[in-house]
């Protein structure tokens, strides 16, 4: 719900809801919110409640900064650690970006387009780096713009992503970098 966006920042999360929702007592779900907290995803104010966190606009241009450098450093890797099973993946997740511009589809286009970064990330092989990157995609992705995008616009976007698995595939760091930056 978080990352979706489907709750957008400032949203309260009543607890009690959220354990009958899950079927559980509201000590686990305290927990998790801890978790969360601790994570950037959520806040909490004594008297108020939990919220989903939300981040000021130079926050937020600050992890977009950060995500973009370890998504960098990542791509950069993975294209010399590739495998033919990662250049599978990766034109399978491409695939499914397609379907969902063809389809009209922003919501699935908006989530499957992290699995796609992701999926040519992976290959760098970086665990700690990549784990650093997927946090700053949890911090960003609620406020991802993607799935507010016109069809043409998302029609560019998956032209970028193009350029990206080609030169993914293509074994061209210079290139894919470009297409990434672009």
């Amino acid at each position: 719900v978080f990352l979706s966006g489907a709750a957008p920042p400032g949203t309260p999360i009543p607890v009690g809801e959220v354990a009958e929702m899950f079927g559980v007592s509201r000590i686990p779900v305290r927990e998790a919110l801890k978790t969360l907290i601790g994570e950037g995803l959520v806040t909490h104010r004594q008297n108020h409640g939990y919220t989903v966190a939300q981040l000021t606009a130079e926050e937020l241009r600050e992890l977009y900064l950060v995500r973009e450098t370890l998504e960098s450093a990542s791509l950069a890797a993975a294209v010399h650690n590739a495998t033919p099973e990662d250049y599978r993946l990766a034109e399978q997740s491409h695939k499914i970006l397609e379907r969902a511009v063809h389809e009209h589809d922003s919501h699935t286009y908006h989530r499957e387009s992290r699995v796609f970064h992701m999926t040519l990330a992976r290959p760098s092989r970086m665990h700690r780096l990549l784990h650093m990157l997927e946090y700053a995609w949890n911090i960003t992705e609620p406020v991802q713009p993607m799935v507010h995008v016109s069809d043409a616009e998302r029609a560019d976007l998956h032209h970028e992503h193009q350029a990206m698995l080609d030169a993914f595939l293509a074994r061209d760091t210079e290139q894919l970098l470009a297409a990434y930056e672009h």
